[in-house]
């Protein structure tokens, strides 16, 4: 069955309610996550972090999702790309600085994880998984236990449509749709799996076909287009808040950069195609909506960024002075705390003597 359109989804023009300051603190968060991103490129290509994977060009759909749901409330289970929305929903860029150098105070694991497995407990959003696709069982089910509680509360995950070809994403949504779940899925279709492209990963045109088979609406959108985005999220979102049921939602959104910094595109992407796609850009989009509108000029967006390449560097000094983790604490978090396991860990002899947190403790 054909994915619906927003004009059959979406029943309130959720982006009229937006007043011109929540469209001011939205242009600036994406802004803000572009230039850390592009910041996190240079260290990359100066040999001064080991891995980057970036969210350039599909900034749109993040960001709406962001705003959709309740931040500290509300349950997300991010894409690996989603920097925008992680930023939206309370983490700090010293904190994205934190993760990729590694460092002892980094939020989402003390420097455990690899760069962009966003995790920050305290606004509810969900350690990164490296498998893709396993945060789609993982969000059903808080969905589950959501729907159990009877609150007032949404869960969504984000993924590639490359993950749509796992066994968990079936799984996940089958679950969603037989118990009619407060679950939210959006597909952030670039349409290449690392270098896989689109139809040689499904005989259907999207994603959002298979709504229909798993009990639920799919509904495919321009996720490049800031407005239509959030239209369609917020519209999910809300569904899923008032009772209704789960929604599958398919960005059609363009991946700008290589899939990492571990890739050359250059293999399997003509330039030309790129070209084409940075037209589709959603940043000078919003910059040209907010510029008819009468919210933004060329003057105040070069001063935006100024103030915010101010703040990046800010962030990046303040988390290259941090510490790094200490060697002999690599293996505390892995047991539960008190565990057999946990108390064999922190009684081992180390080089440098035993484990600084057991001394701590004491």
């Amino acid at each position: 069955m054909n994915a619906s359109s927003p004009q059959d989804f979406v029943t309130h023009d959720h982006a009229a309610d937006l007043s011109a300051e929540a469209l001011l603190r939205a242009h600036r968060l994406m802004l803000l996550a572009r230039k850390l991103d592009e910041r996190c490129w240079i260290l990359h290509r100066q040999g001064k972090i080991a891995f980057h994977i970036s969210g350039i060009g599909q900034e749109a759909c993040q960001l709406a999702a962001g705003l959709a749901l309740q931040a500290g409330s509300d349950y997300y289970f991010p894409h690996y790309r989603d920097l925008v929305t992680v930023l939206t929903l309370g983490v700090r860029p010293v904190d994205i600085f934190l993760s990729t150098y590694g460092k002892a105070t980094d939020p989402s694991s003390g420097g455990r994880q690899m760069p962009n497995h966003y995790n920050l407990a305290s606004q509810r959003i969900v350690t990164v998984s490296s498998p893709t696709a396993t945060q789609v069982p993982q969000c059903t089910g808080v969905a589950f236990a959501i729907k159990l509680r009877g609150e007032p509360l949404v869960a969504m995950c984000a993924l590639g449509e490359g993950a749509t070809s796992q066994g968990d994403w079936h799984e996940g949504l089958n679950w969603a749709g037989i118990h009619k779940l407060p679950f939210v899925c959006m597909v952030e279709n670039n349409h290449y799996a690392i270098s896989v492209p689109l139809e040689k990963q499904m005989a259907v045109a999207g994603p959002a076909e298979r709504g229909y088979a798993y009990g639920m609406p799919g509904v495919a959108f321009d996720g490049n287009d800031f407005f239509e985005s959030y239209n369609v999220v917020k519209e999910a979102v809300e569904r899923a808040r008032r009772g209704e049921g789960p929604s599958l939602i398919e960005a059609h959104t363009t991946r700008l950069t290589a899939h990492s910094s571990d890739d050359d595109d250059r293999t399997y992407r003509d330039r030309a195609e790129i070209e084409a796609q940075k037209q589709r850009d959603p940043l000078p989009r919003l910059n040209r909506a907010l510029i008819e509108r009468g919210l933004l000029d060329e003057a105040a967006l070069r001063r935006l960024e100024q103030e915010i390449l101010a703040e990046i560097d800010q962030a990046q000094a303040d988390a290259l002075a941090a510490p790094y983790p200490q060697a002999e604490e690599a293996l505390v978090g892995v047991f539960e705390a008190g565990s057999v396991g946990d108390r064999a860990v922190r009684s081992w002899s180390w080089p440098g003597g035993r484990l600084a947190s057991q001394s701590k403790e004491r």
